[in-house]
């Protein structure tokens, strides 16, 4: 018996783990990965290769992938999901966004009271140690180190002088504080060569009283008399279960948790019948499934400096091993942000461009081989489209807990949403054909001059965009008969039961959504602990 058991220990799980155990609760937190105690998960720059060599990829990756996307060409679209300690937190790019303020006020309007930015951001404070310090905005004592990106090459330099001149946007100096519009440096969770995922946060100094179960998969929650009691999961000794003294709580992440509901009979009650599940509680779990879509644009620049070459990769790590925090490897490989507005915008910028210094695969990435980019030195701009319209679910497509759920977000079903990505590489390309910045550029690899018009550049989006594995919503917060959960994250219709991740999102937050779960971790622990 534990108080507390929760289920995945990613962006969110983590912090609420430990927060509900600083407490001195007794809390056990299972997760089905490994452990995240590797320089591939720890060092910043190793996402480079833990992304684009399968056989890395696949130690810490469920490998999920999209059913056929028949808006993008029937491509089966791969779904990176962190299996391993830190969830997510600890294979992403790091890049540190919190969305636009009018994202949390527009949840509050529909209903979610607490959910405001003025409810919710103490609770981002409170986890982030930003390296200006404490303000008004943002907070300097968190367990996750905050910080810019460092030594620009000058290829991102002249990208920034070439957005003001072309866009009219200015530079901001902190995206995450009163204003998000403009070009910035990117912010990272990282600092002095480490990761700062949830992991390394908050738990590599837990107290005794907060146990964490690596390698071990929960296969369902028992749920009795209409209250969650415990969970049963798989151990090398067989199938057991725990029982929870105080609550369940799943933080199995967009994909993992509607899954595990669902195998637990909380669902769509005819999905559930049709593969034998007693039918505990009839909620729409897996719907309102919806993501952020990307186009790289990739461009030949000398001064970008980076080369995607094995050999320029390994001579970096050598100089790394033999000198820590010497190289691009102790931080993210993203440099620059802009988020700004297109003709389709409502009230918020709804295009960010992403800017690394390196190549980038082309037209995808979608077959499971170690794909090579073109080896010039090159800038990417991934042009992303930040508020998709387009929505789709997440479905069981078996009883056992192994396998896949069909994940189907229905890209691009909504026309504004291509829309929105051509415009978006139209403007890049304005950009980059901008004075302080086109004597650099020697040529547009990708997509490449001959999609010349507005017209090919969008025929050839459902061949080229992807995700920036940004699920969110398929146990939507809400106060109406669309929610699975109410505005405390409980499960309605079941006690002791409540969902945090980003699958309570309602929609999408206007950024990269892991600083959005890690506020729904400590939000969620001061909802619990009612202060």
């Amino acid at each position: 018996m534990t108080d507390y058991l929760i289920i995945g220990s990613g962006s969110a799980g983590a912090i609420l783990a430990r927060r509900l155990a600083d407490t001195g609760a007794q809390v056990t937190l299972f997760e089905a990965g490994r452990r995240d105690n590797t320089r591939l998960v720890r060092k910043p720059g190793m996402i480079g290769p833990l992304h684009s060599v399968p056989q890395l990829k696949k130690t810490i990756d469920w490998g999920h992938y999209t059913v056929e996307q028949k808006h993008a060409l029937g491509r089966r679209i791969p779904q990176t999901h962190g299996k391993v300690v830190g969830g997510s937190s600890s294979i992403n790019g790091m890049v540190f966004v919190r969305g636009n303020r009018r994202n949390f006020d527009d949840w509050a309007a529909a209903g979610n009271t607490g959910w405001s930015y003025d409810d919710v951001l103490p609770s981002f404070k409170r986890f982030e140690s930003f390296e200006d310090g404490a303000n008004e905005f943002r907070g300097g004592a968190g367990p996750i180190k905050v910080i810019r990106a460092r030594e620009l090459t000058p290829a991102s330099e002249s990208f920034m002088r070439a957005l003001t001149e072309t866009t009219g946007a200015a530079v901001n100096p902190d995206y995450n504080g009163a204003e998000q519009e403009g070009v910035s440096l990117f912010q990272q969770s990282n600092s002095n060569g480490l990761r700062y995922s949830t992991s390394v946060g908050y738990l590599d100094d837990r107290p005794k009283n907060l146990t964490v179960l690596p390698n071990t998969q929960v296969l369902r929650i028992i749920v009795e008399h209409g209250r969650a009691v415990g969970v049963e999961y798989r151990t090398a000794r067989g199938v057991e279960t725990l029982r929870a003294e105080r609550e369940v709580i799943v933080s199995a992440g967009t994909f993992g948790s509607p899954q595990l509901l669902m195998l637990s009979g909380i669902g769509p009650a005819d999905h559930l019948r049709a593969f034998g599940i007693d039918v505990v509680a009839d909620l729409p779990v897996g719907d309102n499934l919806h993501d952020h879509l990307f186009v790289p644009m990739t461009f030949a620049m000398p001064t970008a400096l980076r080369r995607s070459a094995p050999g320029y990769f390994a001579r970096a790590f050598l100089r790394e091993s033999l000198r820590t925090n010497s190289t691009w490897l102790a931080r993210s490989v993203f440099e620059v942000v802009a988020f700004l507005r297109t003709p389709y915008a409502a009230g918020a910028p709804d295009l960010q461009l992403h800017v690394l210094p390196w190549g980038y695969p082309g037209p995808n990435q979608d077959a499971p081989i170690r794909h090579t980019p073109d080896p010039r030195r090159s800038l990417t701009i991934m042009v992303t489209m930040i508020y998709p319209r387009s929505r789709g679910t997440l479905r069981l497509t078996s009883v056992d807990p192994a396998a896949a759920p069909a994940i189907d977000p229905n890209y691009l079903a909504e026309p504004q949403d291509l829309d929105t990505l051509a415009h978006g590489m139209e403007l890049t390309r304005e950009i980059m054909s901008a004075k302080s910045i086109r004597d650099d550029v020697d040529t547009e690899i990708a997509p490449g001059a001959h999609y010349a018009d507005r017209a090919a550049l969008a025929a050839e989006i459902p061949n080229r965009a992807t995700t920036v594995y940004h699920p969110v919503g398929t146990c939507r917060m809400g106060a109406d008969a669309r929610a699975v959960v109410d505005p405390l994250l409980r499960v309605r219709g079941i006690e002791g039961l409540r969902v945090a991740d980003a699958s309570i999102m309602p929609s999408i937050v206007g950024g990269n959504t892991n600083a959005a779960s890690m506020m729904i971790g400590e939000h969620a622990a001061a909802l619990i602990l009612g202060s």
